[in-house]
């Protein structure tokens, strides 16, 4: 997922998409604590994910953008 894209959401899609991405992040980590080796590329991208859309949500908080 591309900085440019989740630009284009508004806070409210942006929060629904963490959320998604937090979940993913705990199955792939629940994963690899029972033993069943997820693909740790899966766990590098969620992760960098979750922090991008993190940063798009406080570029529009900072810009004012309230919905």
């Amino acid at each position: 997922m591309k900085a440019n894209e989740l630009r284009e959401k508004d806070l409210a899609g942006l929060g629904d998409e963490l959320l998604e991405k937090r979940k993913e992040q705990f199955n792939l980590r629940m994963q690899a604590a029972t033993g069943q080796q997820p693909r740790p590329d899966l766990i590098k991208k969620a992760r960098r994910d979750i922090a991008r859309i993190k940063t798009v949500m406080n570029e529009k908080r900072k810009a004012g953008e309230t919905s």
